[in-house]
């Protein structure tokens, strides 16, 4: 991995509404959690790809993958090298996602044109 810090374009899942689903999650957490939500995003901006080594994050289906911090999780694709695309945010549930939550994740990769397989 280069040495050399590369930026990275977050791309949130928004409703036909225009409502973005990532970062209200992320708003409606206790303080303590939200902070840490806030600053994963930054350090995913600021460091790129390198940012992953300092998080807990596993695959789940082919391209999609999570970031676990407290009891949250992130569920994402990555794009390419600069850009990843956040597609669903929710509370962990036992130790592995729940079919309802991955199955909403899919489902948002699908409608974004993303492959996730």
């Amino acid at each position: 991995m280069p040495s050399e810090r590369t930026t990275m374009e977050i791309l949130d899942y928004k409703t036909a509404g225009g409502k973005n689903v990532i970062f209200e999650y992320i708003n409606s957490l206790p303080k303590k959690e939200r902070a840490e939500g806030i600053r994963i995003r930054h350090s995913i901006r600021r460091k790129g790809l390198v940012a992953f080594d300092e998080l807990d994050t596993r695959q789940l289906k082919g391209k999609l993958w999570e970031i676990k911090f407290y009891d949250n999780r992130i569920m994402y694709v990555l794009y390419d090298e600069k850009n990843i695309y956040f597609l669903h945010a929710c509370q962990k549930q036992k130790n592995k996602a729940e079919k309802f939550e991955l199955d909403k994740a899919i489902k948002r990769a699908k409608e974004a044109g993303l492959k996730i397989n």
